[in-house]
């Protein structure tokens, strides 16, 4: 078992835009993602959390997958119900079963990551 954590500020994500900083959020994020963070008025907290789980998961995978993952083969997404979960876009780790926790609050998102 393997576990990975992560915080950040979420101002770091505050003014942030689709067409403003599509290079970057198109580097960390997928379309889903976006699609779903941007659907709220202050998409800030929501990207910030997926950040936040991203790194979660690549501290986590450090010691069993020695390749380097890029954020947008992380895709950090959620069940009907609201629940966050990971779906790695990485044949070779695809079958891996990871477990996500994400919160945020008034300026600080965290997110925890366990490999089963």
């Amino acid at each position: 078992m393997n576990i990975g954590c992560d915080i950040e500020d979420i101002s770091r994500f505050k003014d942030k835009t689709l067409e403003k900083d599509a290079h970057f959020l198109n580097r960390v994020f997928t379309k889903k993602e976006l699609d779903y963070c941007f659907k709220y008025k202050n998409p800030a907290s929501h990207l910030c959390a997926r950040f936040c789980a991203k790194e979660a998961v690549v501290k986590a995978l450090s010691n069993i997958y020695d390749k380097i993952v890029p954020y947008n083969k992380i895709e950090i997404l959620n069940f009907d119900n609201g629940a966050p979960y990971i779906n790695i876009l990485i044949e070779e780790i695809k079958n891996k079963k990871l477990l996500v926790s994400l919160s945020h609050d008034k300026d600080k998102a965290i997110a925890f990551v366990v490999i089963d």
